[in-house]
């Protein structure tokens, strides 16, 4: 599994980049405006500086409305500012055809300008809660568009967790779905320590934190600490070899 850090600005990243061997994906989004809100282009590029040349820079988009042209201009702006990885929050697409035309603006913009760039289609594991695409339709949804990852995250942070809203044996599903279209799975929202044993049991490819990895588990008033990404890194990859090992076993 691949590790995601969200710092929300370049102080955070600095410290990102204290522990840039226990991570592989520094994500820049600005939580203030939402769970994929984002951050501005110099932002990015202050933060692509900061965090060493072999670790990629996600950046998100926003939680973006049904305006598949503004989009289309912001995924590139966040291209053209140093990102590799665009993560598109699908918030304001109420069907899975609405949601492929975002996110084919977005594709069609980004590897226009950089054929290597990674975009991700993400949803939300409480869709139900804002009338936005179900969790199950990302897969579908990221193949249909040339995306490279489907991703879920919650929208709305007020406690509640990626468990909460999308069982673990229906996130297992939206795994397999990923990996039939050839896809990345990504998976997010208030993640801990104690979910990573079912993140690596059905195949998560990326796991996207903030709080887990902030004083005091809050990714509002918490900073970011490298003691506290170290810590996570070895958690997961502790979890992955169990899982690895007991696979193997099984088919002994």
């Amino acid at each position: 599994m691949l590790l995601l850090i969200s710092p929300d600005g370049v102080d955070e990243a600095l410290d990102c980049a204290k522990a840039a061997e226990h991570l592989d994906i520094v994500d820049v989004k600005k939580p203030d405006e939402g769970s994929l809100g984002a951050n501005y282009p110099w932002v990015i590029r202050e933060i692509r500086a900061a965090v060493p040349a072999d670790k990629p820079v996600s950046a998100t988009v926003g939680d973006v409305p049904y305006k598949p042209g503004t989009v289309a201009q912001a995924a590139l702006g966040a291209a053209v500012s140093g990102a590799t990885y665009i993560k598109v929050g699908l918030y304001g697409c109420s069907t899975p055809e609405q949601a492929v035309e975002v996110m084919s603006g977005v594709v069609r913009a980004v590897k226009d300008h950089r054929a290597d760039a990674f975009v991700v289609a993400s949803g939300y594991a409480d869709a139900h809660r804002i009338g936005c695409v179900s969790p199950l339709a990302l897969p579908d949804i990221a193949r249909r568009s040339g995306s490279d990852a489907a991703m879920l995250d919650t929208a709305v942070k007020d406690g509640t967790r990626l468990f909460d809203h999308v069982p673990p044996d229906v996130c297992a599903e939206f795994v397999r779905r990923a990996h039939d279209a050839g896809l990345l799975a990504a998976l997010a929202g208030s993640v801990k320590a104690g979910d990573l044993a079912e993140l690596a049991r059905i195949g998560t490819d990326i796991v996207g934190v903030r709080g887990a990895v902030c004083e005091g588990g809050d990714r509002t008033t918490g900073r970011i600490r490298p003691h506290l990404v170290a810590a996570f890194r070895a958690e997961m990859d502790r979890h992955v070899r169990e899982h690895a090992a007991a696979a193997a076993q099984s088919r002994s």
